[in-house]
C-alpha cells in the first residue's frame, strides 16, 4: 500500500526529494491532481445535490421517496437520449427534468391521493426507474456524446488551484451551489419554511 501510493520502499533507487514534498511527487503535480479530485467531486457531486435537495423537501413536507434512484435513471436516460438525438444540452436537461417530474408526479399521485404505502410504492419506482432505462437505454449502449463546450469563469479560471478545481465547471453546478443556499435560507430563515 505504501509503495502504491508513491513513498518509496527499501531497495528501490533513491531519487531526489523536495523538501516541500516528502513523497517525491512535484509540488505543482499534487497540486494539480488535488485541484483536478475537487473538480470532478463537484461535477459529479451536482447531480446527486439536486436530488438530495429534492428530497430534502420531500421529507420535510411529510412524504418519503424511496423511488429516488428510479427517478433520477428515468431523467437520466431520458436526457441522454434527447441529447444524444438533438445535440442539445438544453433540450436535453428540460427533457430529462420533465421525465423525473412526471414519474415523480405519479409516485405523487398515489401516495398522496390513492393513500398507497410510501415505503412500497418508493421502492416499486425504484425499481420500475431502474428496469424502464435499462429497457430503455440498449440502443444507447456505447454510444458517446459530441465534444462539448467547455465552461470558465473569466479571469478565475486561471488562478492556480482554485481555477481549475471550481471556476471550470458547467454553470449547472454554480447554480446547485446557490439553490443550496437559497434552500438553507428558506428552510431556516422564512415562516413557509420553518412551517413546513
Amino acid at each position: 500500500a505504501l509503495f502504491a501510493a508513491g513513498l518509496r520502499h527499501v531497495g528501490a533507487p533513491s531519487i531526489a526529494v523536495d523538501p516541500i514534498c516528502e513523497w517525491g511527487i512535484p509540488v505543482s503535480a499534487s497540486i494539480n491532481e488535488w485541484a483536478l479530485l475537487l473538480a470532478a467531486t463537484m461535477a459529479s457531486g451536482t447531480p446527486v445535490a439536486l436530488a438530495g435537495l429534492g428530497l430534502l423537501l420531500n421529507e420535510k413536507a411529510g412524504v418519503l421517496n424511496l423511488g429516488a434512484e428510479g427517478l433520477m435513471l428515468m431523467a437520466a436516460v431520458t436526457g441522454f437520449a434527447v441529447a444524444f438525438s438533438t445535440g442539445s444540452d438544453t433540450l436535453a436537461f428540460a427533457s430529462g427534468a420533465l421525465a423525473g417530474a412526471l414519474a415523480a408526479a405519479a409516485f405523487g399521485g398515489l401516495v398522496i391521493w390513492l393513500n398507497t404505502n410510501q415505503y412500497a410504492t418508493g421502492l416499486a419506482l425504484s425499481l420500475f426507474g431502474g428496469g424502464l432505462s435499462a429497457f430503455l437505454g440498449v440502443g444507447y449502449v456505447g454510444k458517446k456524446l459530441e465534444d462539448r463546450t467547455l465552461y470558465e469563469v473569466p479571469g478565475l479560471a486561471d488562478l492556480p488551484f482554485v481555477g481549475p478545481a471550481f471556476m471550470r465547471q458547467h454553470p449547472l453546478a454554480y447554480m446547485t451551489v446557490v439553490l443550496v443556499v437559497l434552500s438553507i435560507y428558506f428552510l431556516y430563515r422564512t415562516r413557509a419554511g420553518l412551517v413546513l
